[in-house]
């Protein structure tokens, strides 16, 4: 019998050969396609974080490594209560972090949110290759190249004069992680994205192992026994141990992010602290080990980073979104984090990204 191709088939294998096997199109359970950049395993040596060969957290899991990653090529826009990485559309917005975790899985097993591990890969693969991407990151365009813009799909205020979102990937490829055509859109700026995986309680910084987030029976609520707080020598052990790593600002209840291991000064809700991603402190005679660094919560060295920002809060639960959204200037980018609002927190400039992993 003569081979045979259905439409799905030809339409992947267009995608595949168009962008020479960078990304392809994966079907959820209701046959819809998303469009994911294909993400081969790295390691801490491949970005430059030391000599080691172990892969780095995105691409371990505890039941197994992963060769690769899926990663949506475009922000997550959302129909029957799926998220699909589609190019042209509005991206979905005002949705909290646990609705973002449901829209992803509803997609069927393997599916998730973007995991800060995986952002946190990514971002340093930038890094490590010296190309940090633009984006709309100031009302419709680039702040450092305002020719640059996307096709508009939300403008607010008076007479709706201002700009905000526009459709994904309709920016220039300049706006992709890796300036090619076939790279993954958005990560810096159009909308701020949750990831999973990461928060702090009372500034204690807690994580999952490795990329245990992008598990199907990843637990992120408040009381999950798979939150782990980190010591100084990259133990993982239980929130509330003595001497984990934690945050609080330089100043009474704000200034520069300080990582200790025992907080004597909180921010509020009407406070943050926050600095250039590359000027984050560390109190006296502290270590940050390197599981902090492969997951792009502490700087690798003392270079730019992109001069992206970091913000966060040290009172109570808060989880963190990235990359920035239309009104985050020069404060966007692959390496800018949030944690200043709790998991119930909507916006019109907050959405998501969808990934897979086998």
């Amino acid at each position: 019998m003569p081979f045979t191709f259905s439409m799905k088939d030809t339409y992947r294998h267009s995608v595949e050969a168009a962008s020479g096997g960078k990304q392809t199109v994966l079907y959820d359970n209701k046959g819809i396609p998303s469009v994911m950049n294909i993400i081969p395993m790295l390691t801490y040596k491949d970005v430059g974080l030391g000599d080691s060969t172990a892969p780095l957290p995105a691409f371990a899991r505890s039941d197994k490594n992963l060769n690769e990653i899926f990663i949506g090529t475009f922000q997550a826009y959302v129909h029957d209560d799926r998220a699909y990485s589609l190019p042209g559309q509005d991206p979905k917005v005002y949705v909290t972090h646990d609705q973002a975790v449901a829209f992803a899985r509803n997609k069927g097993p393997g599916w998730h949110v973007v995991t800060n591990a995986e952002y946190a890969a990514i971002a340093l693969w930038c890094k490590k290759n010296g190309y940090y991407p633009r984006g709309n990151n100031n009302y419709g365009c680039d702040i450092s190249a305002p020719h640059e813009k996307g096709r508009v799909t939300y403008r607010y205020g008076e007479n709706n004069a201002t700009i905000g979102r526009v459709a994904t990937g309709t920016g220039p490829v300049a706006w992709t992680h890796d300036g090619t055509p076939c790279g993954i859109y958005d990560l810096n700026g159009n909308v701020w994205e949750w990831s999973t995986g990461l928060r702090t309680v009372n500034g204690e910084i807690q994580i999952f192992d490795v990329n245990n987030a992008s598990l199907d029976n990843a637990d992120f609520t408040n009381g999950s026994p798979q939150w782990r707080a980190v010591l100084p020598n990259g133990q993982l052990v239980n929130p509330g141990t003595a001497g984990t790593l934690k945050i609080q600002p330089s100043g009474t209840d704000s200034g520069t992010i300080t990582f200790v291991t025992e907080v004597t000064k909180q921010t509020t809700d009407a406070t943050s602290m926050g600095n250039q991603f590359k000027d984050t402190a560390v109190g006296s005679g502290i270590v940050i080990p390197d599981i902090l660094k492969a997951l792009a919560i502490f700087p690798s060295d003392t270079s730019d980073h992109g001069n992206d920002y970091y913000y966060a809060r040290n009172n109570g639960e808060r989880l963190f979104f990235r990359g920035g959204c239309w009104l985050s200037q020069p404060s966007a980018g692959v390496f800018y984090l949030y944690g200043a609002h709790p998991r119930s927190f909507s916006y019109h400039a907050l959405g998501f990204r969808v990934a897979f992993a086998e």
